[in-house]
C-alpha cells in the first residue's frame, strides 16, 4: 500500500494505458554524438523507465533536413534507424512508453549571439539574440510538414509510443501562434486559425499517418509576457481550436519565450511552490475537459504530484529536474522510501551544462546517464581502508558516504557543529532552501553506511594522524581573497567582512538599518545575489558593484535573468564595468569608484556597511604537511580549485569511487 495512492493510479490516454501518473517531461541531454544515439542517451531514459516513471518524453529530435545539430538525435536522415527502435524498446522492458519530442527552435536562440541559418514564420528579431530570421515561404512550410509527420512514422515504426508537440517557449511553433512574430498575410497568418494551421495540419498529418494508437501530445504556450504576445486568454482560444480542428491524446502548457521572460520556463526557489498547476487547471479545463492534463512547473516532492492528482488538477504530473536528479523518485516514493530521494534543488545548472555544450549534469547526481543509474548502490571496494575527510561541506561529505556505502572506514572532521559548508550557509539566503536537498541526503546516507563525524573543531595534522588512515580527503574549500581597496587594518578587525560573514553577520543580527549596504563582487555567482537580496530586506538600499560588464556572468541566462529581475524589482542599485577606488572615504560614508574602461569616477554616499565577493583562494594549507608526513592525500572541490557545486559533489563521489 503506497502513501500515495492517486500518484500511482492507472490512467488512460488516448488509446494507452499509464501504470502510473508519473511522465519525464522532455529536456535535453545532449548525449547524442553527431546526431548518433548513443548508449548513454538510452540509459538515460531507460534508466528513469526503470525508477519508475511511466511514460517518458525525448528531447527535440532532428526531425527537418536542416535540423543537423550534432546534439539532437537524428531520424528523418536514418542515422539511427538501428538504434532507435533499441531506445524504445529499452523504455518498454523497464515498462515505460517512449515518445519523441517534435520541435524546432525558429528564430528562437539562447547563445549570446545570432543564429545566421534561422527560419521563421516573418522577418522579426528573436527578442533574446535579436536574430532576424530567413522567412520560410508557404510550399516550404508544407514541406516542413510532411518531414515532421514522415519522421513521426519512422518513430512509429521503431517502437516509439508517440510524439509531444512542442509549441512553446518562443520556439517555431510558438513563433506562428503569437501576433508578434508572426505578419504572414499567406494561409499560415492573419487570425487565429491562420496561424494555428501549422499545427492543424501538423496533427492531422500524425494522426493519418502514424494511427489513433499512436499518442500526440500538445505542449502550448500559456503565457510569454511579452507585450503583443500569447496570453491567458490566447492560449484559451488556440487551445479550444486545436482540440476542436487537430488531435491531441494529452496537454500541457509552458511559460515564457526566448526574451527576458525565457527564465519563467523554469521556475526556481524564489517564488511559490507549484506557480503554473492553478493556471493549467483553468486553462486545459475550459478548452479542452476531455483530454488528459499534465500538471508542470516546480514539483519536486511526491505529496505535491499527489495533491494534484487527488484534487483534480490534472491527470498527469510531468517532471523533468526532479528526474534528472533522482530517476528512481517514483519508486522510492511509492515504495515509502522517501528519505532516500535525492531531491531536485531547482537551481538550473542542467539546463547552464546543456546550454553550454557540456551535456546534462546535476549538482545533485554526480551519475546522470551512468548505465546502472536508478537506484544505485556502489559494489564494495576490493579492499576495505581507513579514509578520513576533513571538511563537512557537500565535496566531503559526498565522498564519505560513497565511500562508506563501499564498505570503507570514513571519519570526517568538520569546523562546523553541522555539515553542509557554504551550501548550508547559502540555504539560509532568500530562494536558497532548496539547497539543503543536498546536504541533507548525504547526511542520512553518510549515517545509514556508518561514517563517523566529528564535528565542532578544525582537525590539524596530529588529529588526523591520530587515526592512522590510509587515505585523506582535503574538501576544506576556499575562502575570498582580500580586496585591494580596503584598508588592511579594516579586514583585519572585521570592519569590512567579506559576503559570507556578512550574511552570517545579519542572519545573527536581524532588524533595519539605514543607508546604503555595498557589494563589491568579483565572484559572479548565485550566492552573491542571493546576499544581495537578503541585504535588501536589512538595508535602506543595497548597491552592486562589479568590474564586469554585467552581473552573473559566470550564471545561466535563466538565473541571470532571474537575477535581474528580483534585483531592479526590489530597488537594487547595480553598477557594472566599475572598481572601487583605494583611499575612498569610507569612515565617512563615502565610496569612490571609476569606470574601468575611462576612468570617470563618481562617489557613492551615505554607505553603512561594505562587504566583498571576490575570487576565493583554495583552503589547502594541510595538503603539503600530511603528504610531508607520507599520507595519500586527494584534493576535491573548491579545495583543489573554487568552483561550483557541481564539481564539488561530482569530484566527492569520484575520489569514494577511486579509492
Amino acid at each position: 500500500m503506497t502513501a500515495y495512492p492517486h500518484l500511482f493510479s492507472p490512467v488512460r490516454v488516448g488509446t494507452r494505458e499509464l501504470s502510473n501518473r508519473i511522465v519525464h517531461a522532455s529536456t535535453s541531454t545532449h548525449y547524442a554524438d553527431r546526431g548518433r544515439v548513443t548508449d548513454r542517451l538510452i540509459a538515460y531514459y531507460a534508466n528513469r523507465a526503470k525508477g519508475g516513471a511511466a511514460m517518458l518524453v525525448s528531447e527535440p529530435m532532428g526531425m527537418l533536413h536542416w535540423q543537423t545539430l550534432p546534439t539532437r538525435p537524428h531520424v528523418l536522415s536514418g542515422l539511427n534507424a538501428d538504434l532507435l527502435p533499441r531506445w524504445a524498446e529499452a523504455v518498454a522492458r523497464e515498462g515505460g512508453l517512449m515518445l519523441g519530442q517534435v520541435q524546432d527552435n525558429g528564430r528562437g536562440f539562447r547563445a549570446g549571439f545570432r543564429n545566421l541559418e534561422a527560419r521563421g514564420a516573418s522577418a522579426l528579431p528573436d527578442d533574446l539574440s535579436w536574430t532576424v530570421p530567413r522567412v520560410l515561404e508557404t510550399g516550404e512550410i508544407h514541406r516542413m510538414i510532411e518531414e515532421f509527420v514522415t519522421s513521426c512514422e519512422l518513430l512509429a515504426q521503431a517502437g516509439f509510443a508517440g510524439v509531444e508537440i512542442s509549441a512553446g517557449h518562443g520556439h517555431l511553433f510558438h513563433q506562428f501562434l503569437s501576433t508578434r512574430s508572426n505578419r504572414r498575410e499567406d494561409e499560415f497568418g492573419g487570425d487565429l486559425a491562420g496561424r494555428a494551421r501549422l499545427l492543424v495540419l501538423l496533427m492531422q498529418g500524425i494522426r493519418q499517418r502514424c494511427g489513433a494508437d499512436f499518442l500526440i501530445g500538445a505542449k502550448l504556450p500559456a503565457e510569454d509576457g511579452m507585450n503583443g504576445g500569447i496570453d491567458l486568454e490566447q492560449a484559451e482560444q488556440i487551445t479550444a481550436l486545436l482540440r476542436r480542428e487537430g488531435a491531441m491524446d494529452y496537454l500541457t502548457y509552458c511559460w515564457g519565450s526566448h526574451s527576458e521572460t525565457l527564465h519563467a520556463h523554469l521556475p526556481d526557489n524564489r517564488g511559490p511552490r507549484m506557480p503554473y498547476v492553478e493556471t493549467i487547471h483553468r486553462l486545459g479545463r475550459a478548452a479542452a475537459p476531455d483530454v488528459p492534463l499534465g500538471a508542470l512547473g516546480l514539483i519536486t516532492d511526491p505529496n505535491e504530484g499527489e495533491r494534484i492528482v487527488r484534487d483534480g488538477l490534472a491527470d498527469l504530473v510531468m517532471l523533468a529536474r526532479p528526474l534528472v536528479t533522482d530517476p528512481a523518485w517514483p519508486v522510492k516514493a511509492r515504495e515509502g522510501r522517501e528519505a532516500e530521494i535525492r531531491y531536485c534543488v531547482s537551481c538550473n545548472t542542467c539546463w547552464h551544462m546543456i546550454t553550454t555544450g557540456r551535456g546534462l549534469l546535476c549538482d545533485n547526481n554526480p551519475r546522470v546517464g551512468a548505465p546502472d543509474e536508478a537506484d544505485w548502490h556502489p559494489a564494495p571496494a576490493e579492499t576495505r581502508k581507513r579514509v578520513v575527510v576533513v571538511g563537512a561541506g557537500i565535496a566531503g561529505v559526498e565522498a564519505a558516504w560513497v565511500a562508506a556505502a563501499r564498505g570503507h572506514d570514513v571519519h570526517v572532521f568538520g569546523a562546523s557543529e553541522e555539515v553542509g559548508g557554504m551550501t548550508r550557509l547559502h540555504a539560509i539566503l532568500p530562494g536558497g532552501e532548496g539547497l539543503s536537498s543536498i546536504y541533507d541526503y548525504q547526511q542520512l546516507a553518510a549515517r545509514r553506511h556508518g561514517v563517523r563525524f566529528h564535528l565542532g573543531s578544525a582537525a590539524g595534522v596530529d588529529a588526523i594522524r591520530a587515526v592512522d588512515p590510509d587515505v585523506v580527503i582535503l574538501a576544506t574549500g576556499s575562502t575570498p581573497s582580500r580586496p585591494d581597496f580596503v584598508p588592511a587594518g579594516w579586514l583585519d578587525e572585521g570592519l569590512v567582512p567579506d559576503i559570507r560573514e556578512a550574511v552570517r553577520l545579519f542572519d545573527a543580527h536581524r532588524g533595519h538599518n539605514t543607508g546604503t549596504a555595498v557589494i563589491y563582487d568579483e565572484d559572479q555567482s548565485a550566492f552573491t545575489y542571493d546576499a544581495a537580496e537578503f541585504l535588501l530586506e536589512r538595508f535602506d538600499r543595497v548597491a552592486v558593484l562589479t568590474p564586469r560588464e554585467r552581473l552573473a556572468s559566470d550564471e545561466s541566462t535563466v538565473v541571470r535573468q532571474s537575477v535581474y529581475q528580483r534585483l531592479y524589482r526590489k530597488g537594487a542599485i547595480i553598477l557594472t564595468s566599475v572598481r572601487p577606488i583605494a583611499g575612498s572615504r569610507l569612515e565617512e560614508g563615502e565610496l569612490a569608484y571609476a569606470n574601468i574602461y575611462n576612468g570617470d569616477e563618481t562617489v557613492l554616499r551615505d554607505v553603512a556597511f561594505l562587504t566583498y565577493a571576490t575570487p576565493r583562494v583554495p583552503n589547502d594549507a594541510l595538503a603539503a604537511p600530511l603528504r610531508a608526513a607520507g599520507l595519500d592525500v586527494r584534493l576535491i572541490g573548491d579545495c583543489r580549485a573554487p568552483r561550483i557545486p557541481l564539481s564539488a559533489t561530482a569530484e566527492g563521489y569520484r575520489v569514494a569511487m577511486d579509492i
